[in-house]
């Protein structure tokens, strides 16, 4: 067919023109609105992405036991204060307040200013205490997890007293504990 031919098929066949022009328009219209809603569902799933995201890095990303003071986890990984005596008194307190949490009773405490490490910045608190065997564990975990970064310098179990006959008697724990202080700031 040439072209002259071609422009004169509309003229004869007006009907078939506008029923192909429309199925044309049709189609295009069609596409377009394939085109909106693809991306309308790319955008959602796009925002649901979102959502789990944030979900997920607001999460803790990991467990504490009961024993733990959520509190002792975050600050500093020094000991904090703004003396070499503050330092002290707080690295006390920490390690009373360890102590407490598993069911202990501190029996004697010392902290120690001018050890071997103090001149590398470490204080050290020496505690005598009494704990339950079961809870051993949980006082160590819960002063070498926390923070401020604290170290078991020298651990003394004595088995309590007729141990076969009272397997739930308290023992005695000499605990000597170490932290670092940072100094004045």
């Amino acid at each position: 067919m040439s072209a002259p031919r071609l422009e004169g098929l509309p003229a004869r066949f007006p009907i078939a023109a506008s029923a192909l022009y429309a199925g044309v328009l049709v189609a295009f219209v069609a596409m377009a609105l394939d085109a909106v809603l693809d991306a309308s569902a790319r955008r959602s799933a796009a925002l649901d992405a979102a959502d789990i995201l944030g979900q997920l890095e607001g999460r803790s990303p990991r467990r504490t036991s009961t024993a733990v003071d959520p509190a002792v986890a975050a600050g500093s990984p020094f000991v904090e204060g703004s003396s070499l005596s503050v330092a002290g008194a707080a690295l006390l307190q920490r390690v009373a307040g360890a102590i407490t949490r598993v069911g202990g009773q501190v029996m004697s405490s010392q902290v120690d200013l001018q050890g071997p490490q103090s001149k590398a910045g470490f204080i050290t608190v020496t505690a005598s205490c009494e704990i339950k065997p079961a809870a051993l564990q949980s006082l160590l975990y819960d002063i070498e997890a926390g923070m401020p970064f604290l170290f078991v310098d020298q651990l003394v179990v004595q088995a309590p007293a007729g141990a076969a006959a009272a397997p739930e008697g308290r023992m005695r724990v000499l605990l000597a504990v170490s932290g670092q202080w940072q100094g004045a700031k």
